[in-house]
C-alpha cells in the first residue's frame, strides 16, 4: 500500500473513488466513491442546525442552495489601524466556521478561518489537534495593519454537530469564542450605502454588495468550477470564493479582499491588479486535498472606489479563461 501511495497522487485517488486508510489529512481518512455528476449534497437537518448553534453559542446562516451552516466570529475586542486609519472589524477581521454535508451524505466537513494575533496562533493549533481537528493554512491577509494579524484555516470531517462541538472546544481558551467576546463597539460611522454610492459599484462590479457597518463587501463564487475537497463540495459559502470589502470615503477608499483563482490565473491577476496599481499581500492555499487545486491571492489598494470597483472587476474577469500553459 506504501508504494501504491507513492506511485498515486491524491487527486487521482479523489478521481477514482477509492477509499484512503492511511493517516495524514482527516478528509483522506473516510472520503468514500461519489458521482460529482449525479449526486447532490444532502441538507443538514433542522435538528443539525440547532445543535451546531448550540455548540458554538450563537445563531449562523444556513444557506439551503448550498446546504452550508456558516458561523461569523468576528474579533470585537481589537481595535485595528491599516496605514495608521482605523478601520472596523467587518473590513477584514472577523473568522467564520462553516459546516455541510459531503455529498454521500455519509459525513460533514468543517472548513474556518480563524482571526489570530501571533502569540494566539501555535496555542490554537494544539487544542484544534487535541480536539481531533486540523490545520489546513496560516498566513497573513494584510500590509500596514497594527496589530499584527494571521489567519488559520481549521478543517475537519464527522458528524456535524460533532464538529461544531470540537471546534467549539478548540476556540474555547482563544477570544474568538462567543462568551469571551465584547459587544460590538458602538461606533458613529454611516452606514456603508450612504459613504459609497452602491448602486454604482453594483454596476461596475456586476454583483451586489452587502453593508456591514460603514463596510461594504462583495462576495462572488465559482460558480464556473467543481471544486471537491474531502468528499464535499467547495462553493462560496464555505469559503471557496473572491470578496472585496471597501471602507473609507468614495474619493479615498480602501479595498482589500482575495481573489480565488486556478494556478494558470495566479499570475493573469497578478498582472491585472498591478495595471491598476493594487498591491500583492500574499498568495496561498487555503485548503488541503482539494481538486482542482485553488490559489488565493489576496491584495490592498487606496483610491476613489470607483477605480478600485474596476480593478476588482478586472481582476474577476480573467477567471475562468482557458489555460494558456498548453502552448508553452
Amino acid at each position: 500500500m506504501k508504494n501504491f501511495r507513492n506511485l498515486t497522487s491524491r487527486r487521482t485517488l479523489l478521481k477514482m473513488g477509492l477509499l484512503l486508510t492511511g493517516s495524514g489529512l482527516v478528509g483522506l481518512k473516510t472520503v468514500r466513491a461519489f458521482s460529482t455528476t449525479t449526486s447532490n449534497t444532502p441538507d443538514l437537518t433542522e435538528a443539525e442546525i440547532q445543535g451546531i448553534e448550540k455548540a458554538l453559542g450563537k445563531k449562523g446562516k444556513y444557506n439551503a442552495k448550498e446546504v452550508t451552516h456558516n458561523t461569523s466570529f468576528p474579533r470585537n475586542d481589537l481595535a485595528v489601524t491599516v496605514k495608521g486609519k482605523d478601520v472596523s472589524i467587518s473590513f477584514g477581521f472577523g473568522g467564520w466556521a462553516a459546516i455541510k454535508r459531503t455529498m454521500d451524505g455519509k459525513s460533514a466537513v468543517l472548513m474556518s478561518d480563524c482571526v489570530l494575533l501571533q502569540e494566539e496562533v501555535n496555542p490554537l493549533i494544539t487544542a484544534a489537534l487535541e480536539s481531533g481537528l486540523e490545520v489546513g493554512a496560516i498566513h497573513n491577509h494584510f500590509f500596514y495593519e497594527e496589530p499584527r494579524i494571521f489567519y488559520m484555516h481549521i478543517h475537519g470531517m464527522g458528524e456535524p454537530v460533532e464538529l461544531a462541538q470540537k471546534y467549539a472546544t478548540a476556540i474555547s481558551n482563544t477570544k474568538i469564542a462567543v462568551g469571551n467576546q465584547p459587544a460590538p463597539l458602538n461606533q458613529k460611522q454611516d452606514p456603508g450605502d450612504k459613504i459609497f454610492n452602491v448602486t454604482e459599484l453594483n454596476n461596475i462590479i456586476g454583483h451586489e454588495a452587502a453593508i456591514n457597518g460603514s463596510t461594504i463587501k462583495y462576495t462572488v463564487g465559482r460558480s464556473d468550477l467543481k471544486i471537491m475537497a474531502m468528499g464535499a463540495e467547495m462553493t462560496s459559502s464555505i469559503g471557496l470564493n473572491s470578496w472585496a470589502s471597501f471602507t473609507g470615503s468614495e474619493n479615498e477608499a480602501y479595498i482589500a479582499g482575495d481573489i480565488a483563482m486556478l494556478d494558470h490565473e495566479v499570475n493573469q491577476v497578478i498582472s491585472t491588479l498591478r495595471k491598476h496599481h493594487i498591491e500583492i499581500v500574499a498568495i496561498h492555499n487555503h485548503m488541503l486535498g482539494d481538486d482542482p487545486h485553488m490559489i488565493f491571492l489576496h491584495y490592498f489598494g487606496v483610491g476613489p472606489s470607483r477605480e478600485l470597483a474596476l480593478a476588482f472587476r478586472d481582476a474577476l474577469l480573467v477567471l475562468g479563461k482557458k489555460s494558456h500553459w498548453h502552448n508553452h
